[in-house]
């Protein structure tokens, strides 16, 4: 037979597009539009509704970066329409190619009532579905004019006082139309077969049937009356639409979804109202397809619902009680998971899962976190504790080198706690289910012979506007159709339940799920990572004095609703574009406003608790927040603290430069303000290489080959400048108690200003630096080459740390240049160690080298600052205050107890006496994470504390206060059945037992 099959395709696409696509809408009339301009910020619905409206016409320009306008949309269905389905078509000018990153709107009806959303793929309003003819219409379109941003160039359209004031936008069409059923009908059936004919082998018989039926179609189609010969062409499809797919076909749970991102290419303000138009478009969708489940993570985006749309709220509540629409995810917002600390991720949870309790009365069992960029070892054991039992992932098929060997396996935590665990195969978590994804997810599937089955997040996202209804057509069609996979719509958990029943023993991955990409977020926005950190520091001790404050001072109220209010604040900025650095200025601006806000108030907060502990006098003293006792001054208590130690002495070097020592440490900067010495004079042990200087700054170029904000590529390595020219050199502090060297620098348009301090008594060499920073595409890195033949080096994550290699054997190692590590890294051979602490920086590299004379040199090096284009041109510029300290001789215990110290700085009142701890823990390796009143109200206290050094631990846990049980709890505070904590005595002493990295959350109930 002749080969006809690449004309019948052509013809396919023509006829599709020239001729079946324009045919859905057979008749059409103008509607009457009228427009308002809101004045600045969005306004509320009542005030849009009640402005005055002026003329608009088609074709005329509107919005401005990030204004809105309002559309009145006025007309009649012509009477000669009754008995025909009519539908509105409400083209604000959408470019069909960006769904979700351009202007949005939403329909409201004259009482307010919202109806649905307007995005490039559902551009219509139903108006009757059998008009009577003369039906009057009347809508009000709140249309956002955000700008387009996503071509990866520098802008200033990123911020509101930088962006500009030309309309972006032009009015494309307003009309009321005759909606033809049976060709949109049509219009699936022959995309849906042309997508899978494409899909199939050209050998296979499959294919070729398809194309004969597809050619017998077109033959039926008269193109000069596509509605009135739509049936019969459809006709001509029934017999391949029916024929059913292979027994051995892989099975697709289908899922409805619309990721949106909190914040990213928008502020948080449009997120509030891309949340509202997708919610808007779901229920919508769920009232006509009974069938449809649409899955929402991210409590904050219900919340706001709930908040600034309550009538859709309730329309929201209503399909969830109807088991449509499925609160997935369990936390507060999709955050990151490299940079976010241990209590804060725990909270994620608390929140997040208390929130889907108390609205809705469901118990989320599965971590929804398809777009964050890598995962933390620590993982598992949280989600656990949270009550989840599943956890789904989609980003590490970004990863630039290594393929990820699973789809479903067990992710086994740093504690030995694993989560049944599926990272869908489609590669997608915004599916249009169209047949390339579809093969595309079947083909890709690692688990074949063994699993037969994944999951599809489907719909149009970040503002796109949710799945559509051509979506459920395209699901129809291959729910049973041969050549395809099965696709079935349902909910998340049924897909895992089902998962995991047929691959019980599926594989196991051990340790974190590092993302080969986006590295850079580990130091992008310098100021809003450091927020973070203060910020969680800050709740820490707001908290442990609230709680001590409520158990022992009369009439002093625990602030449970602002502890509350702020931690949401704090966990909702842990979003995975906003703490990673990836969002627009606007977004980091208004994060550095909103943590200088927090910050006051929880400093507030502390003082208050710690004044009504200290009570009335003039005695200084220090209140210890840190988990360990220092100066004498216990764990969560206060008190004097004890002498300091040997005297700090200060001399000149010979060459130049000082030499510092305090007994413990002799330290020598050398004339170019290096550290070039930093010897350990209880183990008689020198930190720093032979040399080799530490504390050097360095530069290299940063222009990645994409994603600017997000990406750090192998190759910036290939070129650095040290920055040893100075400026500057002298001693500027010494005294018993502390002895400090400055160092000035200038280089390129920025400088730098460092102290470097030793303190009596202490076993770390503290440095501050202070950089006026004006790069552009420059990479800031302090170095430390140590004299330590390290195999692997330990970084601190939630709860412990994790271990990495310092080789490159293999090209996972190698992919794990740069790495994120929380307070400390620790670099050891047996018997000694350095630990590297810092006060904000997450992202570091470790290196190693053999020297000339065999010795093994690692380099250890911070990620200070960047300066990338996009998608803030101004990312990092300006000052920055940056803390770090070397600590030579350290232990793990030794990192984990200089990184709080370092973090959680002594606080000074002034009082009667000492205040003891409330809680207190016998054992250093076992550290108190959070001490707390409880979530209901009780009065019971909650302690969470874990074992920090990768060893089993036995430990006791004495109250200071009267107590009559204590009870181990999960992460919402509820009892778990669990074996660390034993029975308390009457003195209120708890034994614990715990294994390498234990959580153990105490409920102390009070007597």
């Amino acid at each position: 037979m002749h080969d006809d099959r690449s004309i019948t395709e052509h013809r396919l696409r023509r006829v599709l597009k020239e001729r079946v696509k324009p045919a859905v809408r057979s008749r059409a009339v103008p509607l009457t539009v009228q427009r308002w301009e809101a004045p600045g910020e969005p306004v509320p619905v009542a005030e849009g509704l009640a402005a005055h409206y002026e003329p608009c016409a088609i074709g005329d320009p509107w919005g401005p970066a990030w204004g809105t306008t309002w559309f009145k949309v006025t007309g009649t269905v012509p009477a000669d329409w009754a008995g025909r389905t009519v539908e509105a078509v409400l083209d604000l000018g959408f470019d069909r190619m960006m769904p979700g990153f351009q202007c949005e709107g939403l329909v409201h009806r004259a009482d307010g009532g919202e109806v649905k959303a307007l995005n490039p793929y559902n551009d219509w309003v139903r108006v009757a579905d059998r008009a009577a003819g003369g039906e009057h219409v009347e809508w009000y379109v709140e249309a956002a004019s955000n700008p387009v941003l996503v071509d990866h160039a520098a802008t200033y359209e990123g911020d509101l006082p930088t962006s500009g004031d030309q309309p972006l936008y032009r009015l494309a069409r307003m009309e009321l139309t005759v909606f033809e059923t049976e060709v949109w009908e049509l219009l699936q059936d022959l995309e849906v077969l042309y997508d899978l004919m494409t899909q199939l082998d050209t050998a296979d018989a499959r294919r070729h049937e398809i194309l004969r039926a597809l050619g017998a179609a077109l033959d039926a189609l008269d193109l000069g009356d596509v509605p009135g010969t739509a049936a019969a062409a459809r006709g001509c499809l029934a017999r391949v639409l029916a024929a059913p797919a292979n027994a051995s076909a892989h099975r697709i749970s289908a899922v409805g979804h619309a990721h949106i991102d909190s914040a990213w290419l928008w502020p948080l303000r449009e997120t509030v109202r891309k949340v509202a138009r997708t919610a808007s478009n779901m229920v919508n969708l769920m009232d006509q397809h009974p069938e449809f489940v649409f899955a929402m993570s991210q409590a904050q985006q219900l919340d706001w619902i709930k908040t600034y749309r309550p009538e859709l709220f309730e329309r929201v509540k209503k399909k969830i009680a109807d088991g449509q629409f499925v609160p997935v995810g369990g936390m507060w917002v999709e955050s990151d998971t490299n940079m976010v600390g241990g209590e804060a991720m725990a909270r994620q949870f608390l929140y997040g899962k208390k929130f889907f309790l108390d609205e809705f009365g469901i118990e989320t069992q599965n971590v929804w976190l398809p777009d964050s960029f890598g995962y933390t070892a620590a993982m598992p054991q949280i989600v656990r504790l949270s009550g989840s039992q599943w956890f789904l992932t989609q980003k590490i098929s970004w990863s630039q080198v290594n393929r990820f060997p699973h789809h479903t396996f067990w992710w086994e935590g740093i504690d030995g706690t694993r989560v049944f665990t599926h990272f869908p195969p489609v590669d997608t978590y915004n599916s249009d289910l169209g047949g390339a994804q579809l093969a595309h997810a079947a083909r890709n599937y690692r688990e074949k012979g063994h699993g037969s089955r994944s999951l599809v997040p489907f719909g149009w996202g970040d503002g796109g506007g949710g799945p559509t209804r051509e979506h459920l057509a395209r699901a129809r069609r291959q729910r049973d159709l041969e050549g395809s996979p099965r696709v079935r719509i349902e909910r998340p958990d049924a897909f895992f339940e089902r998962a995991r029943a047929e691959y019980e023993d599926a594989p196991v991955w051990a340790g974190e799920l590092y993302l080969e990409l986006h590295r850079g977020t580990y130091t992008s926005q310098a100021k809003t990572k450091q927020g973070n950190r203060r910020s969680e520091s800050l709740l820490r001790e707001a908290e442990l004095w609230a709680a001590t404050a409520a158990v022992r001072v009369a009439g002093y109220a625990y602030p449970y609703e602002d502890l509350e209010r702020i931690w949401k604040t704090v966990l909702l900025h842990q979003f995975h574009d906003i703490l990673p650095g990836s969002s627009i200025a606007w977004v980091h601006r208004e994060a550095r406003e909103t943590y200088a806000a927090v910050r006051e108030e929880l400093q507030g907060i502390t003082l208050a608790a710690q004044q009504a502990l200290a009570g009335q006098g003039t005695e200084e003293l220090v209140f210890n927040c840190a988990p360990h006792a220092r100066r004498g001054v216990p764990a969560g208590g206060a008190g004097r603290p004890a002498a300091a130690g040997e005297p700090v002495t200060v001399e000149e070097r010979h060459g130049g430069g000082h030499i510092l020592a305090n007994g413990r440490l002799l330290v020598e900067i050398d004339g170019r303000g290096l550290i070039v010495s930093v010897y350990d004079l209880e183990a008689r042990r020198e930190a720093i290489a032979p040399g080799a200087a530490a504390n050097l700054l360095q530069i290299h170029p940063d222009f990645p080959n994409m994603w600017d904000a997000w990406d750090i590529d192998a190759f910036y390595r290939n070129r650095v400048t040290d920055l040893v020219e100075l400026d500057r050199l002298e001693v500027t502090g010494s005294g018993p108690r502390a002895a400090t060297v400055r160092v000035t620098r200038s280089f390129g348009r920025s400088g730098a200003v460092q102290q470097i301090t030793l303190r009596a008594g202490a076993k770390t060499v503290d440095i501050v630096t202070e950089v006026d920073w004006h790069e552009t595409e420059k990479f800031l890195k302090a170095a430390f080459p140590l004299d330590v033949k390290a195999e692997r080096t330990a970084s601190e994550t939630q709860f412990g740390h994790v271990y990495r290699a310092t080789h490159t054997n293999t090209s996972w190692e190698a992919a794990k240049f740069e790495i994120c590590a929380h307070r400390w890294i620790h670099a050891e051979e047996p018997g000694w160690g350095v630990a590297l602490l810092n006060d904000s920086t997450y992202g570091h590299d470790v290196t190693r080298d053999v020297r000339a004379d065999g010795g093994q040199t690692t380099t250890v090096r911070l990620s200070l600052l960047r300066a990338p284009r996009y998608p803030d041109p101004e990312t990092d510029q300006g000052s920055h205050t940056l803390g770090f300290s070397l600590a030579p001789g350290a232990g793990i215990g030794d990192a984990v107890r200089e990184g709080h110290a370092l973090n959680l700085p002594e606080r000074v009142v002034c009082g009667a006496g000492p205040v003891a701890p409330l809680v207190a823990v016998d054992e250093d390796a076992v550290v108190v994470e959070a001490v707390k009143l409880a979530e209901d109200r009780s009065g019971d206290v909650i302690v969470r504390l874990y074992e920090s050094r990768g060893g089993r631990a036995r430990a006791t846990l004495t109250a200071g206060f009267p107590i009559t049980d204590a009870v181990e709890s999960d992460l919402l505070e509820r009892p778990l059945a669990g074996s660390a904590v034993g029975v308390p005595t009457p003195e209120g002493r708890v034994p614990l037992t715990l294994r390498p990295f234990q959580i153990v959350t105490v409920r102390l109930h009070r007597a």
